[in-house]
């Protein structure tokens, strides 16, 4: 992770937008620009880096907003899972991997929230949409959601990866803007261990 550049952005609302890099090259990524396109396009030109994806976790409009915007300003591709309705110009599967720079960017799809949820993983860091929050995971009763697909992304998916990986939400809905899985592990009450059915009554209670 030393050569590799990590912005968190909150600048409207709750919602936070990532640039991720290559300081090396300068090649970056911009995640879910969401409200935050205005002070992205000035991060961006004050560092002298070069946007070369602008990638979507999901295609609630509350992370997208700022696609186009981006898209026209910095000549970036927009990149979505497959299945997404949103415009764009490069669709992804789970374990693919976008090169950015030289930092290699890996897909985990992990539907539960949306039919289209994507995690990031890079250099050690997990950048998580909505699917998981610190303290909390992602709402699967907005329509296409899926509270058993929301099981295998949380612990079929996430819960595999290293106690030590870095985990960056998309909301600034915990008491911290940051974790790791290994303390998501431990204190998130949505992650306690339950099994299928029991997860599915646990996600309909109010």
């Amino acid at each position: 992770m030393d050569d590799m550049i990590l912005e968190q952005i909150k600048h409207h609302g709750d919602n936070f937008s990532y640039i991720i890099g290559d300081e090396e090259t300068g090649e970056v990524a911009v995640v879910d620009p969401s409200y935050n396109a205005n002070a992205i396009i000035d991060l961006v030109r004050a560092r002298g880096v070069r946007v070369r994806y602008v990638i979507s976790t999901h295609h609630h409009g509350d992370h997208t907003a700022g696609n186009a915007k981006l898209r026209e300003a910095l000549g970036a591709k927009v990149v979505a899972h497959r299945l997404s309705p949103i415009e764009k110009d490069v669709g992804v599967e789970d374990d693919d991997v976008l090169d950015v720079g030289k930092l290699r960017v890996r897909v985990f799809y992990t539907p539960g929230h949306t039919h289209d949820s994507i995690c990031l993983l890079a250099g050690g860091v997990l950048l998580t949409g909505d699917t998981l929050f610190v303290g909390e995971c992602g709402r699967t009763d907005l329509g296409e959601g899926s509270a058993e697909q929301m099981y295998n992304s949380l612990f079929q998916r996430l819960m595999k990866l290293d106690d030590a990986t870095l985990v960056f939400p998309g909301h600034d809905y915990g008491p911290k803007r940051s974790s790791t899985i290994g303390e998501e592990r431990k204190t998130n009450y949505t992650l306690k261990e339950r099994n299928l059915e029991e997860f599915i009554r646990f996600m309909a209670e109010p």
